[in-house]
């Protein structure tokens, strides 16, 4: 054991012996180290027997992380300490009880599959059906993992009727082809430990010692079972920072860290305190944004001594006019930092959402600086409405393809019956005939036409402007959303980002040589990301990643562009639950960044005037109260 490089709250942790204690880990404050010098602490003073000890982590990767640098202090090779995520640990209690193996887990395209099948038996209109199908999975999950009544549950996508006919049809699909998904895992694991007590009894004496990290990540059932295994002995060691639980959309709750003070009252408390890897000005500016919840656990985050750095030259606040002048300054200053010999993967730019990098992906791309996306960065050109932009333009442009047609000729609503089009080619006389008994279609007919021919000689922005505005596909998505009951913005964002993309283009045709160029590129580097993310390449290069995906990560050099409202705080936040964990997101974006931490917000966004981020202005705020 290392106790004498540790600081006394470290040590505090570690030599906690019997009992529940609940250890509140500020950024870069050390909480790994304390967990496997608490593991060695216990194996090696205490003699207790390694297999007796359990160690849950949130992903498989921070599970191997932790056995390693456990191994590489333990005096003992290859202990026999158990180390999982609970996922990996209720699936191998569930294995022993019902002889489960990995082909009962449900593969996800069999899960989309059945999906899909359930949505051929409903009557919605669905423009993107894999973006309905990853929502509707984040829905039951959620469901699942708060082990909600389902009649309680009110769905954000469709009808409750439809979406508990789907839910239902989903268990029984499972249940018919001995399936589980993960969440069942959790659900599942519960009921046997509940009901079982030899069962329980077996995995209570297997896990003498649990030890848990992330903690503010646990939702309800997960924290049921734990609870479950920690009787009677009561040797759980949690670890957390409930301003860093911003998983509220997969069921983490911040308030499960004063839950557990509440089910344990006899348990003992410890501040890590200490961030070690932040410099003093970040340290201090997050500190008075986070102070703003109401919702939390008190802490007072302090910086090493060793991180003291200049306040101009550890964090900038600065304002822009335009998204494309805020994306040249951030392309000018990484090559800055890396004249100065900061490597590219020591800097990371940081976003809200991934649709938010694809500007600055483009720019980087342009200049040949490398890059890799954690997170899939989606084709601005394969999404729906964009299709159906381009398609006006092809048929402006002489197509007469059946399929395009039809795709466009209800947006906004014509009323032309499908029936009409009989042939792979339409021929717009003869579609003229089909209603010429209804002077009214007629006219709409060539009301088209002139739109058409008025399209064929405009340039690429005017185009898109004349799409939404002058022909009407603006008021067809405000009627879209109206009926889904789902906010038009976000939509009108996607239609402004292309209006603007398109600004750059001279003529259709230089425009569908970059879109061509856009995907190649797009599609080498998410193959880039893929070998990273699988340790097969190596490359130097930037990160361009959501705040959620930079969880546990740390750079030199942070950059968080667009710090807007309707940006961060997202838009949809209105609850003040939903405003505070927000405002954790943001705090774990800022406690990122080592040593310089640049936050931008601007003026205007798709010729629309913006206000910065309320947390800039409570970050202002606080910075002149230092």
């Amino acid at each position: 054991m290392h106790l004498q490089q540790l600081n006394e709250a470290q040590r505090q942790a570690v030599l906690h012996y019997k009992g529940p204690m609940l250890v509140l880990a500020g950024p870069g404050s050390g909480k790994t180290r304390v967990i496997t010098e608490r593991i060695c602490f216990l194996t090696e003073e205490k003699k207790v027997d390694p297999d007796r000890i359990l160690v849950i982590t949130f992903t498989k990767a921070a599970a191997v992380e932790m056995k390693q640098r456990y191994q590489k202090i333990h005096s003992i090779p290859c202990a026999g300490v158990h180390f999982g995520t609970f996922h990996a640990i209720f699936f191998m209690i569930l294995k022993y009880a019902y002889g489960y193996t990995a082909d009962n887990i449900i593969r996800e395209e069999v899960r989309r599959g059945l999906f899909r099948g359930f949505l051929q038996e409903t009557d919605l209109e669905l423009q993107d059906e894999n973006e309905f199908i990853s929502d509707l999975e984040s829905e039951i999950s959620r469901v699942k993992a708060e082990r909600m009544d389902l009649s309680n549950y009110h769905s954000t996508l469709c009808s409750n009727e439809i979406f508990g006919k789907i839910f239902q049809n989903y268990q029984k699909a499972l249940e018919r082809r001995r399936l589980i998904d993960f969440d069942d895992m959790l659900v599942r694991c519960h009921e046997l430990l509940k009901e079982r007590t030899d069962i329980r009894e077996q995995w209570q004496k297997q896990f003498e010692y649990i030890l848990i990290d992330e903690f503010q990540d646990i939702c309800r059932v997960q924290y049921d079972v734990v609870r479950l295994l920690a009787e009677p002995h009561r040797n759980l060691f949690i670890v957390g920072d409930d301003d860093q639980s911003i998983y509220g959309f997969r069921g983490a709750r911040p308030d499960m860290m004063k839950q557990f003070l509440e089910d344990y009252p006899e348990a003992e408390q410890c501040l890590l305190g200490t961030n070690y890897r932040c410099a003093a000005p970040i340290v201090r500016a997050a500190g008075c944004m986070i102070a703003k919840n109401k919702d939390r656990l008190p802490k007072n985050i302090m910086a090493a001594k060793g991180k003291l750095t200049a306040e101009s030259d550890a964090l900038e606040l600065r304002e822009y006019t335009c998204v494309q002048e805020e994306n040249e300054t951030i392309r000018e200053k990484i090559m800055e930092y890396r004249k100065a010999g900061i490597p590219y993967r020591e800097m990371a730019v940081l976003f809200r959402t991934n649709t938010q990098a694809r500007p600055l992906s483009s720019k980087l791309m342009e200049q040949n600086i490398p890059f890799h996306m954690k997170e899939q960065l989606p084709n601005l050109y394969d999404h729906w409405m964009v299709q159906d932009i381009i398609a006006y333009v092809r048929i402006a442009l002489g197509s007469r393809d059946r399929s395009r047609i039809l795709r466009i000729i209800n947006r906004p609503k014509r009323y032309v019956r499908r029936d009409a089009f009989t042939e792979p080619y339409v021929d717009w006389e003869q579609l003229k005939r089909f209603y010429e008994d209804k002077d009214w279609m007629v006219n709409r007919i060539e009301q088209l036409q002139y739109d058409l021919s008025m399209l064929e000689k405009m340039k690429p922005y005017a185009a898109v402007n004349f799409i939404r505005r002058g022909i009407g596909y603006d008021d067809y998505i405000r009627e879209y959303a109206e009926n889904r009951g789902i906010g038009a913005e976000p939509m009108f964002d996607i239609l402004d980002e292309l209006q603007e993309e398109a600004k750059l283009q001279d003529s259709f045709e230089a425009w569908f040589c970059y879109m061509q160029k856009y995907k190649e590129k797009l599609k080498e580097q998410t193959e880039k990301s893929i070998a990273m993310r699988n340790g097969k390449d190596q490359e130097d290069a930037v990160m361009l990643m959501t705040m959620h995906g930079s969880k546990g990560l740390e750079f030199e050099c942070v950059f968080l562009p667009d710090a807007n409202e309707g940006v961060i705080p997202h838009k949809k936040s209105v609850l003040c639950a939903d405003m505070e964990e927000e405002r954790r997101m943001f705090y774990v974006a800022m406690t990122r960044a080592k040593s310089h931490l640049h936050i931008s917000y601007v003026k205007e966004r798709f010729h629309k005037e913006v206000d910065s981020s309320r947390f800039v202005e409570e970050l202002k705020k606080g910075m002149r109260s230092i």
